[in-house]
């Protein structure tokens, strides 16, 4: 939970947007993560403009903001239907904004692995597209998610910023890519940018269905349905699970943090704890209250993925005030009843 000066720094953030009025564009609106920023936006009140292809986000998700929010809050909202491939499409959005916070990518190891000229379209040539209109139009800040993928064959824990190793797959190329980028904007153009390494993010709207589906919901569907668990390796390779609302808080501090020496950074964004798919499985069989019995099926190890990831978050705790609200059994706990509602419909 919030402790101390850092649970007072995020009040003051959330005061600040309550008390003034910004246009923020997220790109890849209709997908998990940017639906549950666009939701925390609308609820203090700002003009958000939204863009997304719907190649991985969902109309359903955007329906289910607007019903969580006022009619006024959500007369805020403009969609536009579009894709970051498209310079177009993203000028379209473009208009008028202040911050942008850039969430849309085709964001899976296999899938980059199987389609790696798709996933480089997107991923590189889509976030090109939006840093070379942000310069063109003024915006004050770009946010961009970035990947712990980054991190690569590096052997060292935790994760620290400034030690990577080899990237092991075209979507950690991409990432990497991005940063670099980012980087060369920053410096060419004198723009902002912060770039957020996510690790692992689970919550409510994470799509359980597909090929390429978050290993939290799909064995969450598959426990509710009766249906085999499968673990790829020996269940110890260790992740670093995040959930949401510590995603939407990074966003958030790292938009408007006036802390010159905290722009152009790349931060990590994380618990700051890790566990392994075991203990996952049993947290998830603990909080759905299933038989202990259930046993999950072991499988060879996915190609590209690393074996162990744990962030360091020291930095971005003392440069934007960051403090993790939910470890991983209380973003299960708070999830589980969206997941559940959703595999009842």
């Amino acid at each position: 939970m919030f402790g101390g000066c850092r649970k007072m720094q995020f009040k003051l953030t959330q005061k600040q947007l309550s008390t003034n009025v910004f246009t923020w564009l997220i790109t890849g609106c209709a997908g998990f993560i940017g639906s549950n920023i666009l939701e925390a936006l609308l609820k203090l009140n700002q003009k958000v403009v939204g863009i997304d292809n719907f190649s991985t986000g969902h109309q359903r998700n955007i329906d289910e903001v607007l019903q969580n929010v006022t009619e006024e809050q959500g007369g805020n909202f403009t969609f536009v239907r579009g894709d970051i491939c498209s310079l177009q499409d993203c000028e379209v959005a473009m208009q008028n904004v202040d911050f942008i916070l850039h969430q849309a990518a085709l964001a899976s190891v296999p899938r980059s692995i199987k389609e790696p000229l798709q996933t480089h379209n997107a991923n590189v040539n889509g976030f090109l597209n939006i840093l070379e209109l942000a310069r063109k139009y003024r915006v004050k800040r770009v946010v961009y998610a970035s990947s712990s993928s980054v991190y690569g064959d590096s052997p060292i824990l935790p994760k620290r910023e400034d030690q990577i190793g080899k990237p092991l797959s075209p979507y950690a190329a991409n990432k990497y890519i991005d940063e670099i980028y980012a980087n060369v904007y920053a410096r060419c153009y004198g723009m902002e940018l912060i770039g957020l390494r996510y690790f692992n993010v689970f919550g409510k709207r994470q799509d359980p269905n597909g090929a390429y589906a978050a290993v939290i919901p799909l064995w969450i569907k598959a426990l509710l349905n009766h249906e085999p668990i499968y673990i790829n390796g020996d269940g110890e390779t260790t992740r670093d699970f995040c959930y949401i609302d510590n995603i939407v808080q990074a966003n958030m501090l790292a938009a408007l943090t006036d802390d010159q020496s905290a722009i152009n950074q790349i931060y990590n964004v994380a618990c700051g704890t890790r566990i392994t798919l075991n203990e996952l499985f049993a947290n998830i069989v603990e909080v759905l209250n299933i038989a202990k019995s259930v046993k999950p099926q072991y499988r060879d190890f996915r190609p590209g993925d690393i074996r162990h990831s744990l962030a360091d978050i020291t930095k971005i705790k003392e440069k934007l005030s960051y403090n993790v609200t939910h470890h991983v059994l209380d973003g299960l706990k708070e999830a589980m009843p969206w997941y559940t509602q959703f595999m009842q419909n």
